[in-house]
């Protein structure tokens, strides 16, 4: 048993993140550097030589080297083992559980022992059908005995892990993003109306639903453009299926160039929890399209819904909103202006982080001084 912590101590915290890359990895940089501010001791465990690995080193955190895969597999008992020694070295009053494997890992390693806090960012269930779903939603509403919390992105993500049957003590903080950083000087001077995509290239953020509708798109504004940004194990199949007019980046350090060289941003996504990507669009100014999935109402101005949120998986109304937008410069100003005040007044990342420190002072307070260990080899 380790000993209590002192009540003039500073909160001790292990985030436990697999995937050590794209949307989750930002969440968890923005919540890290807002609590070394703060004051709170920070471990990072994570996939080493990853881009989170690296951000959350700069900012000063400690980082231990977590070997895990994405998926479940062979190696899950290797993983969970490898987690709970690490948590034994951190000795956390807190642990914070980043997405599926993480939350799987942590929670088997965890047991209970240690306040715990899960956040899925999107159910593991629905990125897989058939039997693997069965088994995700019989796993998520079994492990949701050892979480003292699942902290959901969004109340439409809390509502579809209630359907599911997932039965827990629930709290809902929105995404936030970091505003300034996304600032831009007005609307772009592109020489051809262009559409940009920012995500991994993957079945999940729908850019094969996206190239769909596409020469619907170019039928209505034969000069458009369309910039896919990010990488990902779809990259070959997507470079394939496009056309000339559609350019890849290939990964890049900063996305925040691409939202400002957009006429419009589209996340055509099959399942989410809030994408980062059509916040950071808005807050850059930029009047962005999104398949109606977990989060993307909540994250939208309420006026924009008719214009700007499509059935997810449907190129015809995909073509026809991001058509009705090129076709009208004068309302892609106007969503843009209102976008980005949106977000300025509900998704600052500040507001995110106070939320969350807000709630781990509550769940290390439930169990006052006893802490134990994670599962001893």
């Amino acid at each position: 048993m380790l000993p209590p912590r002192a009540p003039d101590s500073p909160l001790s915290v292990l985030h436990a993140v697999q995937p050590g890359d794209g949307g989750v990895a930002r969440v968890v940089v923005d919540l890290v550097r807002d609590q070394i501010r703060a004051g709170t001791r920070v471990t990072v465990a994570c996939p080493p030589g990853t881009p989170l690995a690296d951000a959350v080193r700069a900012e000063g955190a400690g980082v231990h080297a977590w070997r895990a895969g994405r998926d479940p597999g062979p190696g899950l008992v290797r993983e969970t083992l490898g987690l709970a020694r690490l948590i034994r070295t951190a000795r956390p009053d807190l642990v914070h559980a980043h997405s599926a494997k993480a939350g799987l890992c942590a929670r088997l390693a965890v047991r209970g022992r240690i306040p715990t806090l899960y956040q899925p960012h999107a159910w593991s269930f629905e990125a897989v059908d058939g039997t693997t779903a069965a088994l995700a939603r019989a796993w998520e509403r079994f492990g949701a005995r050892w979480a003292d919390r699942i902290l959901c992105v969004s109340e439409a993500e809390r509502r579809t892990g209630e359907a599911a049957g997932v039965t827990a003590a629930w709290s809902v903080v929105h995404n936030g993003v970091d505003v300034a950083r996304f600032a831009s000087d007005g609307p772009p001077r592109n020489p051809a109306p262009t559409v940009v995509c920012v995500g991994r290239l993957c079945r999940q953020k729908g850019q094969d639903v996206l190239l769909a509708a596409w020469p619907a798109v170019l039928a209505d504004v034969p000069t458009a453009r369309l910039v896919l940004v990010g990488d990902g194990p779809d990259g070959d199949r997507l470079r394939a299926a496009a056309g000339p007019s559609v350019r890849f980046t290939g990964a890049v350090d900063d996305t925040a160039p691409w939202y400002r060289a957009a006429d419009v941003v589209v996340l055509p996504s099959r399942w989410e929890g809030m994408a980062l990507a059509p916040l950071e669009a808005m807050a850059s100014g930029r009047p962005v399209v999104v398949g109606d999935v977990d989060g993307a109402r909540e994250s939208l101005p309420p006026a924009h819904a008719p214009l700007c949120l499509v059935p997810s998986e449907d190129p015809a109304a995909l073509a026809a909103a991001l058509g009705r937008l090129l076709g009208r410069p004068e309302l892609r100003e106007r969503l843009g202006r209102e976008a980005r005040e949106h977000v300025l007044s509900s998704f600052d990342v500040r507001r995110t982080g106070a939320a969350v420190a807000e709630l781990y002072r509550e769940l290390a307070g439930v169990r006052g001084t006893e802490h134990r260990e994670p599962i001893a080899q």
